[in-house]
């Protein structure tokens, strides 16, 4: 008896460092060392550092190189900003940025309220916040969005032609807006007491689960009149010798339907959602008072999903910079460059193989959405909910 005694009070007292007795008799788990805590860490860290930070340096030191392959492995050299300086300023500029054309009095006209309202986004901003860094944040923003914008109407003129950087802003900028007010569309219509609702909730998600590769296979036969299931159809309208994509307008289109097509169930599910979970008393009540149903959703429900709706336009903003699948396989990029993304083209310069090169496109890229989106949270997004 005294052996098995003096066994549980051995075994009481070295569990005693891991549970302890509050002054209410409540047993607590203490808190474990600083070394097991750092056991503990280890694996994940090296896991995000092995997926994320070192390719993330690697890449960066080859966009500052000229990389070539040599019997045995590499030959990396490096160059500065060589890379950057070619794709901006020497050989590369028209494939990245485009033709820089004339603009019209309209496109002025245009351009100077885009910047008016920048600079009075600038003077609310370091009038309420006075802070060395606003300042110079705010003044980085504004130049960088000016001459953007400079650039877009530029290329976008008559005698101008958009390189792969402003291609690529046209996809995410018109894609992102129709697949809003599409997706928000179908919402609105599917909270309505209709028939057969739960059917079409399943239909319009059909285009997510499908690949985009077999997205962009299947609007290549639609727009192909030579080959497909449409050629019938395209022969009754006379179109035997015609082709969608032929034009740089047509293949833009084309490219935009099908994105559009394949992600507008995003956009649809989430807003379905949101406007599932609005207020019905609220809804009800404005209602009953007389309110129309424009009046309903610009006041009730567009406050209540705001908060959703700008989230998921931030989400597929930051995605759609990533379009390639369509655009390669639908058109390959053509004619010439009129559908060519960025991704795109630093794929095409990495199957050169020009490493470097395709590093210096990624890391723009990458400059560019963190601009993008750091514009639509601080400046758009600011706007709307105050308005809101």
């Amino acid at each position: 008896m005294s052996e098995f005694t003096s066994s549980r009070t051995t075994n009481v007292e070295n569990t005693s460092t891991a549970v302890k007795t509050d002054g209410l008799g409540r047993s607590t788990f203490a808190k474990p060392d600083a070394s097991t805590r750092i056991v503990l860490l280890i694996p994940a860290i090296l896991i995000v550092l092995f997926l994320s930070i070192f390719p993330l340096i690697i890449s960066l030191f080859l966009s500052f190189a000229r990389v070539t392959f040599v019997r045995g492995g590499i030959d990396a050299v490096f160059v500065g900003f060589s890379n950057y300086q070619k794709l901006l300023f020497g050989s590369q500029q028209r494939h990245l940025i485009g033709k820089l054309g004339e603009l019209s009095p309209l496109s002025w006209l245009f351009f100077f309220a885009i910047v008016a309202l920048l600079l009075y986004w600038f003077y609310t901003g370091i009038r309420t916040n006075p802070r060395l860094g606003t300042i110079i944040t705010r003044t980085i923003t504004v130049c960088f969005a000016a001459g953007l914008l400079w650039i877009i109407l530029s290329t976008l003129s008559a005698d101008g032609i958009p390189g792969t950087m402003i291609v690529t802003l046209i996809f995410v900028v018109v894609g992102v807006v129709l697949q809003y007010l599409i997706g928000l569309g179908l919402a609105l219509l599917l909270v309505q007491q209709i028939p057969g609702k739960r059917f079409f909730r399943i239909a319009f998600l059909l285009p997510m689960m499908i690949t985009p590769v077999g997205i962009a296979f299947l609007f290549r036969m639609v727009t192909d009149t030579h080959v497909g299931p449409f050629v019938p159809l395209w022969l009754a309208l006379g179109l035997k010798d015609f082709s969608f994509v032929e034009s740089a307008a047509g293949a833009r289109v084309a490219v935009i339907i099908g994105d559009v097509w394949q992600w507008t169930p995003f956009m649809f599910i989430i807003l379905l959602a949101a406007l599932e979970g609005t207020s019905r008393d609220t809804v009800e009540a404005a209602l009953v008072d007389g309110a129309a149903r424009l009046q309903l959703f610009r006041y009730v429900i567009l406050p209540q999903i705001a908060p959703v709706s700008l989230t998921v336009i931030l989400i597929r903003l930051i995605e759609a910079f990533k379009i390639i699948d369509i655009p390669r396989i639908l058109t390959g990029g053509g004619p010439g460059t009129a559908t060519e993304s960025l991704t795109l083209h630093a794929y095409i310069e990495w199957r050169s193989p020009n490493l470097g090169g395709s590093a210096a496109i990624s890391y723009l890229l990458l400059i560019l959405v963190t601009f993008v989106a750091m514009l639509f949270v601080n400046v758009v997004r600011q706007q709307i909910i105050e308005k809101l």
